[in-house]
C-alpha cells in the first residue's frame, strides 16, 4: 500500500474541522504515525476508512470533562474492579474502528488484554459536535461490546442511555444519572456540569 500522505501534512483551518478524509486499510501504525503527526488535535478512524481529525475541544467542555473524569476516577479507585481513562485514551473496537469517547471506564481483566476494551463509555458533546454524528458513535460502541454508554448534551442539559438490545432513554435535565451493569454504584453528579 502506498504512503497515505507521503509524510507531507495536509493544511487545514481549523474552522474547517471536524474534518474527515477518507483513508482505507489504514494499518494502527500508520494510525499511530497520523496522531504523532497531528499531536494537536483528536483523531479518529470509523470502521468504513474514514479518518476524522478534530479540533481541540473548548474550555467549557475541558471543565464539563474535568468534572466528569474526577468522578468516575474517585469512584474507580474506591471501587477497585476496574480503570478509568479519559479523552486522550483511544480504544480498538472489533469493527476495526479507533475510537475516542470523553470517558470510560475498563475492568480490571479487560484492562490486561493486549487491546483493552471499554465496558463502559460517556461521550459529552461539544460545541463543535453534531448530535446525530455522536449518536451514530454510540450505537456503534453498542454494537461492539460495550454494556453502558451515555451521551452527554450540557447545551441541552440531557443524557441518553444507551444499553445492548434496548432502546435509547432520554432523560432531561437530571440532577444526576446512576451507573448499572459493570459501573453499579457509580453515580454521575450532573448539577455541577449544568452549572458550568
Amino acid at each position: 500500500m502506498p504512503p497515505l500522505y507521503n509524510q507531507a501534512m495536509v493544511m487545514v483551518e481549523e474552522s474547517y474541522l471536524p474534518l474527515t478524509l477518507y483513508a482505507p486499510g489504514l494499518t494502527d501504525a500508520r494510525f499511530q504515525e497520523f496522531c504523532e503527526q497531528y499531536a494537536d488535535y483528536r483523531l479518529e478512524y470509523s470502521a468504513e476508512g474514514e479518518l476524522i481529525i478534530m479540533p481541540p475541544t473548548d474550555p467549557r467542555t475541558g471543565a464539563h470533562n474535568a468534572r466528569i473524569i474526577e468522578d468516575i476516577s474517585h469512584w474507580s479507585r474506591v471501587d477497585g474492579r476496574g480503570i478509568a481513562t479519559d479523552s486522550s485514551a483511544g480504544f480498538i473496537l472489533p469493527n476495526g474502528a479507533r475510537l475516542s469517547p470523553a470517558a470510560a471506564w475498563v475492568s480490571l481483566s479487560q484492562f490486561a488484554q493486549r487491546h483493552p476494551f471499554p465496558e463502559f463509555v460517556i461521550e459529552l458533546l461539544s460545541p463543535t459536535d453534531r448530535a446525530n454524528v455522536t449518536h451514530k458513535k454510540m450505537l456503534e460502541w453498542i454494537a461492539n461490546g460495550v454494556q453502558l454508554a451515555w451521551m452527554i448534551d450540557p447545551r441541552a442539559q440531557s443524557v441518553t442511555i444507551y444499553r445492548p438490545g434496548q432502546p435509547q432513554v432520554f432523560l432531561s435535565s437530571p440532577t444526576q444519572v446512576k451507573g448499572e451493569g459493570p459501573v453499579e454504584g457509580f453515580v454521575l453528579d450532573l448539577t455541577a456540569i449544568w452549572s458550568i
